[in-house]
């Protein structure tokens, strides 16, 4: 019997399954920048690995900050390579239009998250499990989230980044659950789905709009879904 639930954030909460980078790129396109796909792509990819690297992001900064620290190295990166012109595409301007409407794509994704949330508060345990830059927290009170988790496990706090299995470990020690009590729900087979199934946990792979193709096993995760809501069908009928 599930018991307890681990939920991931950035693509599962906030996105409903989107990756990040389809959901900046629309930005590029409603910009109407003059950038292609496979250019923007490298530039996600460096912004992704320069704040990986470097400690840009605040405790204290939302989602829309963060939002910004990564439009503004990406339009760097394509301005350096010659790929987009600052006189008629000025960082500044871009990289604000570009984070403002990302922001409200997440503002109106976890607006539907959260009623899911709310519904499934009144009979499991919740933690999040989230590789992220130190500030979740307070992304998750910006988007009135945090109430509704036991605990928060973030990478960069605990030293510890998914794929590596212990991640969710720590997540299942924080419900004080055995892991086949635990069910995983996540948007990334790689990083959330295989790690979760090899301690034990049951598994719910919401399955979107990826970065790039994976090799999956489809039988592997307990289910499937297109949308977080069906958590709740899944998890009513497993009460039975």
């Amino acid at each position: 019997m599930i018991q307890g639930i681990i939920f991931d954030y950035g693509g599962t909460l906030d996105t409903n399954g989107l990756h990040w980078a389809e959901v900046l790129w629309a930005q590029y396109e409603a910009c109407r920048l003059p950038v292609s796909k496979a250019d923007f792509r490298e530039a996600y990819v460096y912004g992704e690995r320069t704040m990986g690297k470097q400690p840009l992001v605040k405790p204290t900064d939302d989602f829309r900050q963060v939002l910004l620290i990564k439009s503004r190295l990406q339009l760097q990166y394509l301005i350096e390579k010659g790929c987009l012109d600052s006189e008629h595409f000025p960082l500044g301007t871009y990289a604000e239009k570009i984070a403002d409407g990302g922001y409200l794509v997440a503002r109106k994704t976890v607006d539907n998250a959260r009623k899911v949330l709310e519904k499934l508060k009144t009979t499991y345990k919740m933690v999040l499990v989230s590789n992220f830059y130190g500030n979740i927290h307070t992304i998750l009170e910006d988007f009135g989230l945090l109430c509704y988790f036991e605990q928060v496990v973030e990478s960069s706090v605990v030293g510890i980044r998914k794929p590596d299995p212990a991640i969710f470990t720590l997540g299942v020690e924080a419900l004080h659950l055995s892991p086949e009590q635990v069910v995983v729900v996540g948007d990334s087979y790689g990083k959330d789905i295989l790690p979760a199934h090899s301690i034990g946990c049951h598994t719910v792979w919401l399955r979107g709009i990826g970065w790039a193709e994976e090799q999956v096993d489809e039988t592997l995760p307990s289910a499937i879904i297109s949308d977080l809501q069906q958590v709740v069908e899944i998890l009513r009928a497993e009460k039975g």
